[in-house]
């Protein structure tokens, strides 16, 4: 019998939330009598019992297994990985902290049974801290401004997609991207519900400030040539400036002869000529540095381990 739903989690360090984390999703596949569920946990290179804790926990209601990758390469590879490994038909992702609500993946699935190939869960009302709410809205005005205009206002971080979308995703699995924007970019029929998403409970967040800042970057490189237009256009600035400011020098010279020679204007002016040129040639090397590492066609994931969960033993693949 086919899987009809394929859930992926990855997690990194999450021991305070695992046993909560498997009592709520036994409990809840057990109410979908109708469904056959798998659950991928994706190890991000966890260095505490995580990994432990899932294997001792009870998976009754569903197929279980750990992937475990071999070091941290951050929850969108984590997540590519996971995808690699998915037999269902629907393939959805959930977080380990349980802020996104385990009832989304029904309510996803019934819109997505409708004959929609990609399902996205907006944000309706978000329970999170001012700055997490801050950097959402400020990073999605600038996806929908600069790179995919159809972004939702409040952002999301749940979708679900079927076999079609998956096929598509695994031929071109991206390094430095964003995988949700990528799939928002693919294309194909879409629908979407609206959920709240919640306060974690328990454990610290890993979605730290630098990976946040990591995001935007890799966004903004992959997804948009606003960071090369606003290269060009600064250079086309201080070309203007510069010659504006020379003409009135001159003017000036020849016209009052009144400025007196002097080192502060010219120190000003090649800081700020200096300092532009600097970023510009920053986010060309962000380019340049992608391109490299693309082109060394090296690995975005590596696969340690992986763990066949059933009930209370575990067993290696």
């Amino acid at each position: 019998m086919m899987t009809d739903i394929s859930l992926i989690i990855p997690f990194l360090n999450e021991e305070e939330n695992i046993p909560t984390l498997a009592a709520t999703l036994d409990q809840y596949f057990a109410s979908l009598k109708d469904l056959k569920c798998e659950v991928l946990f994706v190890d991000d290179g966890s260095s505490d019992a995580s990994v432990d804790l899932l294997a001792r926990a009870p998976h009754e209601a569903y197929r279980a297994k750990v992937i475990s990758l071999s070091r941290n390469y951050g929850s969108h590879a984590a997540l590519r990985a996971g995808m690699l490994h998915a037999e269902g038909r629907r393939i959805t992702f959930l977080s380990a902290d349980l802020q996104d609500p385990v009832e989304l993946i029904e309510q996803l699935y019934v819109e997505a049974e409708k004959g929609y190939d990609i399902v996205w869960a907006m944000r309706e009302q978000v329970d999170t801290g001012l700055f997490e709410r801050m950097f959402s809205s400020a990073y999605g005005s600038l996806m929908r401004r600069f790179a995919l205009s159809e972004y939702p206002q409040k952002g999301f971080d749940v979708v679900m997609f079927n076999k079609k979308v998956q096929a598509e995703l695994n031929q071109r699995i991206e390094a430095h991207s964003s995988l949700f924007l990528q799939i928002l970019s693919i294309g194909f029929r879409s629908s979407s519900i609206s959920y709240h998403k919640q306060a974690r409970k328990v454990g610290k967040s890993k979605w730290t400030l630098s990976k946040k800042v990591k995001l935007l970057i890799d966004s903004f490189v992959a997804f948009s040539y606003a960071p090369i237009r606003f290269v060009s256009v600064s250079g086309i600035v201080l070309a203007l400036g510069g010659f504006s400011w020379a003409s009135y020098i001159v003017f000036r010279h020849f016209l009052f002869r009144d400025l007196d020679p002097g080192w502060p204007a010219l120190v000003s002016i090649l800081m700020m000529g200096f300092g532009v040129t600097n970023i510009s040639l920053g986010i060309i090397a962000e380019y340049l540095w992608r391109t490299l590492d693309s082109s060394r066609r090296r690995e975005v994931f590596i696969v340690n381990e992986i763990l066949q969960l059933s009930g209370d033993s575990a067993a290696a693949v």
